[in-house]
């Protein structure tokens, strides 16, 4: 799945234009390498979004099937790490 799909599907974007935005700004790395919207997440990839206070870190557990998850259930997806 793109990267700025999974974003918006897994909910850390409210829209998929925001993740584009954020991906075309160079703000989101997937394992350590600057990220276009065309790359493709895999399960066990790190992705890091460079906040303005301090960046925030995700473990990608699964690729989700659906356009859209429940935010209930955003933690079968992503792992937060600290």
């Amino acid at each position: 799945m793109r990267i700025d799909k999974f974003l918006n599907s897994v909910n850390i974007t409210k829209r998929r234009s925001v993740a584009q935005d954020m991906l075309a700004n160079g703000v989101v790395e997937i394992n350590g390498v600057v990220a276009k919207p065309s790359k493709n997440v895999e399960v066990g990839s790190i992705i890091t979004i460079n906040y303005l206070q301090e960046p925030k870190k995700y473990k990608v557990l699964q690729i989700p099937t659906t356009k859209s998850t429940p935010k209930s259930f955003q933690d079968q997806y992503i792992e937060e790490i600290r």
